[in-house]
Parts: C-alpha cells; sequence; structure tokens
C-alpha cells in the first residue's frame, strides 16, 4: 500500500520587508508572484536575526525552502517583489 504525503502551511504574502512568522516552526517554500529585479534575504527571528541566506535574487514561481526557524522567520525585500511564503508554525 502506498501513501500520499502533503504539506501544507499558511500563505504570508508580503510586498515589503517583514516578518513570515513570529512564531517558531517550518518554512515550506515560497512562491513569487511578481518581481522587477527583487532580491530578499531571510532570517530566523527578526529583523536583526540570524541570516539564514545570502542574498536571494528569486524568479517568479514556486521555489521549496524547508527548514525550521526556531524564533519565527522574518525577510528582507528589496526593489519590486511579491512573495507568497508557505509556513507551518509549531
Amino acid at each position: 500500500m502506498s501513501g500520499q504525503i502533503q504539506q501544507g502551511g499558511t500563505p504570508v504574502n508580503l510586498a515589503a520587508s517583514g516578518a513570515i512568522s513570529l512564531a517558531s516552526g517550518t518554512m515550506i517554500g515560497y512562491h513569487v508572484n511578481s518581481t522587477t529585479g527583487g532580491t530578499m534575504v531571510i532570517r530566523n527571528g527578526g529583523a536583526s536575526g540570524t541570516v539564514v541566506t545570502g542574498t536571494i535574487t528569486p524568479l517568479p514561481g514556486f521555489q521549496a525552502f524547508p527548514g525550521y526557524f526556531t524564533s519565527g522567520a522574518y525577510v528582507t525585500l528589496a526593489n519590486t517583489i511579491d512573495v507568497t511564503f508557505f509556513f507551518a508554525a509549531g
């Protein structure tokens, strides 16, 4: 018998820097809805939290980003970008 595994998370849409989640949890990924030279840096915790990524210059579409954030997650966005993060708190 085979089973199906499905991951889901709360969608958080951002077009400016801000909190993805204030609670600890797992980011499943993100979907870049549109961008014109947009970049992002993801942090564990708030705006001055530990940097998890270097500067990402994403293309439109979905990107898996499975990672556990112990202190919530925050993203610094630059230029023009509209991105939806999928985060499962807990």
